[in-house]
């Protein structure tokens, strides 16, 4: 199929699948999106929504929190290099796991803005995230932990293992059987208690699939060009 680079409205880009008329990310805004969606409801929220709960002795220490990451369509790499640099500015200790059963190629990759517009100062970051072999477990950063698997959603079979999902996955309109109730049993068993997973998304469908494997749903104001997104909870043991 062919793939083009274009231009999203916050003026970073993205790739685009022509047959699908399908973009990795929003063309009302990559970066836009990825914050809104994965940072802000996702990690911060994880995080503040921990630190809450912390005593304030506990609070006081100097250890850092660790979370363990996966995300669903690792793609572009720009939510892993978003993490990282959100990851710095509250001293957290990450373990990043990226899924892609078709990786982007290092031309596509070159063509990207995303450090021009992000942090500069993070170029060896984002060219290591993408250059560090596929299978296995590296230090991207002292804090920053990725292990990056070319497979489908569905040979994941992880336990009680992850706090976070990013549920990245190209839309159901070209990929329903990636929303089904089958995919997302196998997020919520990937999940510790409490752990939580964001998309973009905000069909009806897809939000009752997550219901009906046990996730506790909201409906969360979307980002750039979307009115809502969602954000399941595993309050629930293993299905």
């Amino acid at each position: 199929m062919k793939r083009n680079i274009i231009t999203t409205s916050d003026g970073s880009k993205t790739i685009q699948i022509e047959d699908w008329n399908e973009q990795y990310h929003s063309i009302h805004g990559a970066i836009q999106e990825a914050n809104h969606v994965f940072m802000k409801y996702g990690l911060l929220f994880y995080y503040e929504n921990k630190l809450a709960h912390l005593t304030e002795d506990r609070k006081s220490t100097s250890a850092k929190t660790t979370i363990n990451i996966l995300e669903i369509g690792f793609g572009t790499g720009l939510n892993a290099f978003l993490t990282v640099i959100e990851g710095e500015k509250h001293n957290l200790n990450l373990n990043y796991t990226g899924i892609e059963a078709y990786p982007v190629q290092p031309e596509e990759i070159n063509q990207l803005n995303y450090v021009e517009l992000i942090s500069d100062s993070h170029k060896t970051v984002f060219k290591k995230l993408h250059e560090i072999p596929w299978e296995g477990a590296f230090a991207i950063t002292p804090n920053f932990q990725l292990e990056k698997q070319e497979k489908f959603f569905k040979d994941i079979h992880s336990k009680n293992t992850y706090n976070i999902i990013y549920f990245d996955a190209f839309g159901a309109r070209v990929q329903p059987d990636l929303w089904t109730e089958d995919i997302f049993k196998i997020m919520f068993n990937a999940l510790k208690p409490n752990g939580i997973l964001v998309t973009y998304s905000a069909k009806g469908s897809v939000r009752r699939a997550m219901q009906a494997v046990g996730f506790t749903v909201e409906r969360l104001p979307g980002p750039p060009g979307k009115r809502e997104m969602l954000r399941a909870t595993k309050h629930s043991a293993t299905v």
